[in-house]
């Protein structure tokens, strides 16, 4: 990589640094103004204005972010489709909340120095934002449509941990086009979510059996060792000997 790469991408970096806490907090602003609405239907028409202006002004704010990261990077097609889930999120509007993921990158840090503790914050953390931003991205969908019967909050969060689980009783269903998309990337997040566990899980017994398996190794060694110890010692008494006698007989 020439120097004025580098150069860029040490800017990428530092862009990305410097804005981790402000998009985050605007992510929590944009939460607040798009959930308020569906949580609350009645609300006065001045505040749905007012929500309706923040979730433009922090959209706006995502794609200039989105913009300059992708401007800066190196190379930037690799970049392109490495980050397209940012792109996907900015042009749907219902993916919009997750990007409240960024604060996970905040909080894992003091949280957990291993590779394996952050997964585990960051499975626990998505999990729950993934299954509350579904809950109100079916909810606004469903309510108000003929047949639905995702009608409330509680409907919605119900429906929701009941999909991204896989289990599926069926006592609550999306009927809209948006609510049944929203049920797509939902299962699919579900199901990547359990095969990280799952693959956290499975790293967690395989480093266990190693460690007794270094532990039992190490003993092992050991006990050679003095086992080795003592034989040198028993050579070098029966070597003694033999000088001894050969000594005395001459």
């Amino acid at each position: 990589m020439n120097a004025p790469h580098e150069a860029e991408q040490e800017r990428l970096r530092r862009w990305e640094q410097v804005g981790n806490w402000p998009l985050a907090l605007a992510a929590i602003a944009f939460l607040a103004a798009y959930a308020w609405p569906i949580i609350q239907p009645e609300l006065a028409p001045g505040w749905r204005d007012l929500c309706d202006l923040v979730v433009t002004i922090v959209w706006v704010i995502f794609i200039v972010d989105y913009v300059v990261r992708l401007a800066l990077a190196r190379p930037r097609w690799r970049y392109f489709w490495r980050h397209l889930p940012d792109l996907l999120i900015l042009a749907l509007p219902f993916l919009r909340p997750l990007r409240l993921i960024m604060l996970l990158r905040v909080l894992h840090r003091r949280a957990a120095d291993s590779l394996r503790g952050r997964i585990v914050i960051y499975v626990a953390g998505g999990t729950a934002l993934l299954i509350f931003c579904a809950s109100l991205a079916v909810l606004d969908a469903e309510r108000g449509h003929d047949g639905a019967n995702i009608t409330s909050l509680r409907d919605a969060l119900w429906w929701a941990a009941t999909t991204v689980s896989t289990v599926g009783y069926g006592d609550n269903f999306p009927v809209t086009g948006v609510g049944r998309a929203v049920a797509v990337g939902l299962m699919v997040g579900g199901i990547a979510l359990l095969g990280v566990v799952t693959a956290t899980l499975a790293s967690w017994l395989i480093d266990r059996v190693r460690e007794e398996e270094d532990e039992a190794g190490a003993a092992t060694r050991a006990d050679i060792a003095v086992l080795t110890a003592e034989v040198r010692e028993l050579k070098a008494m029966i070597a003694a000997g033999h000088v001894r006698a050969a000594s005395d007989t001459a």
